[in-house]
């Protein structure tokens, strides 16, 4: 009587990591991985090499020596003998500033554009288009340089404001336009809780950030009301108050008061002083970031079937309730993936600010203080990963609302 048994299994040869289609794909992997891994060790190798050759070494203690330069615009204290760490902070800020400003333009020029290129009306479309297309087609320097030309050379002098009979007047007595950049009254504080203005409107920012959580907070409660009873309840003077009352009672204890420009001696004093190259950096980036964003609105409405819009018309809704409650809601799953693409982009923009002056992290830590401290492998390196962080955390806050607006599957 015989038995049958299973054939011997054959074991692990060495050839099968590349004839086996079960290992080839890892060992490929693996070999470009340790090749990857040799050549970065070369080039850091190399590089030590190089900067021992030159007399330099690998050191970030710069960073805490006197700056000796001056930074005209800023949102911190700071003079000359502040240290070039804290000239790399001011610049960044700067950076974080007109990213900021950017953005959120950017974002309602480019909405607004985006649903008026779609209008019934031929003169709206065809001058949106024109922005659009004119903004799209001129590189963003050129737009740049353009703004703060118009910015130095359309506006009066400081010194048109002055007799009688002034050649400018300021807006609503409390803004003034000027070839020098425009003053607008500034909020200080009498009983401030910081000694830094920085960390008081840090606080005030994140007051006012709650509230904005309390009042989505207060419409969620108010929809589910309208669910359960089918009568939603009135919250408008709720939510007003829920906004204003808690920031109004902070800013009343730190005692804060305006502080109008006013015109002393060649120039103006008091207030705040917004220079012409903030002012054109900002107004070119959100232009010309605006026009490629009315581009994917666009496309993202037109994503929507016509039937969205004729079910709505059928229900009795108006045209603009329809966009605001219908159409956009369900766009944004199109449009919010390109736009993250774009405030990437603007915010790497940023770094053209050097052509009007403008002292950003590129004019400061890439610029001037690797200039004054021959560091500029060190310099470089800081100012790529600001860019890279920065990045990387835009791109996670608007993936989290991305996921938040995408249609949930079963």
């Amino acid at each position: 009587m015989t038995t049958m048994t299973d054939p011997p299994g054959q074991g692990f040869r060495l050839s099968q990591l590349i004839y086996d289609t079960r290992y080839r794909s890892l060992t490929i992997q693996v070999v470009a991985m340790i090749l990857l891994m040799l050549l970065f060790s070369w080039l850091v190798s190399n590089t030590i090499h190089n900067l021992q050759n030159l007399g330099k070494d690998f050191d970030f203690g710069f960073l805490w020596q006197p700056s000796g330069y001056d930074i005209n615009q800023r949102l911190i204290d700071y003079n000359s003998q502040s240290t070039h760490g804290r000239a790399a902070l001011v610049g960044i800020l700067n950076t974080l500033l007109v990213a900021a400003l950017g953005c959120a333009l950017a974002t309602v020029l480019g909405v607004i554009a985006g649903v008026l290129r779609l209008s019934n009306n031929w003169l709206v479309a065809r001058l949106m288009a024109f922005y659009v297309e004119g903004f799209r087609n001129v590189p963003l320097l050129l737009w740049i340089v353009l703004i703060f030309a118009l910015m130095t050379e359309g506006t009066p002098a400081p010194s048109a404001f002055r007799g009688d009979t002034p050649s400018a007047s300021m807006l609503f007595d409390a803004v003034a336009i000027t070839n020098r950049g425009v003053y607008i009254p500034a909020i200080h504080f009498n009983a401030a809780f910081f000694e830094s203005g920085l960390y008081n409107w840090l606080l005030i920012i994140a007051v006012f950030a709650a509230s904005v959580f309390a009042v989505k907070r207060i419409g969620h409660w108010a929809a589910v009301k309208q669910e359960a009873t089918g009568d939603r309840p009135t919250t408008w003077y709720l939510t007003l108050g829920v906004l204003i009352v808690p920031t109004a009672i902070l800013m009343v204890l730190m005692g804060a008061y305006f502080d109008l420009p006013s015109l002393q001696g060649f120039n103006f004093g008091g207030g705040v002083h917004l220079r012409g190259s903030l002012i054109a950096l900002w107004l070119a980036l959100s232009l010309y970031t605006g026009a490629f964003i009315a581009e994917i609105v666009r496309g993202g409405i037109l994503a929507i079937s016509k039937g969205q819009s004729e079910a709505a018309f059928a229900l009795g809704l108006r045209p603009g309730t329809t966009m605001n409650l219908v159409i956009l809601p369900q766009a944004l799953r199109v449009i919010i993936p390109p736009l993250i693409s774009q405030f990437l982009n603007l915010t790497k923009n940023s770094s053209l600010a050097i052509a009007v002056g403008y002292m950003d992290a590129r004019s400061t830590l890439g610029g001037i203080t690797i200039n004054q401290t021959g560091r500029e492998l060190e310099g470089m390196l800081l100012l790529g990963l600001f860019y890279l962080v920065l990045s990387l955390l835009i791109s996670g806050v608007m993936n989290v609302y991305n996921n938040s607006v995408k249609l949930k599957e079963r």
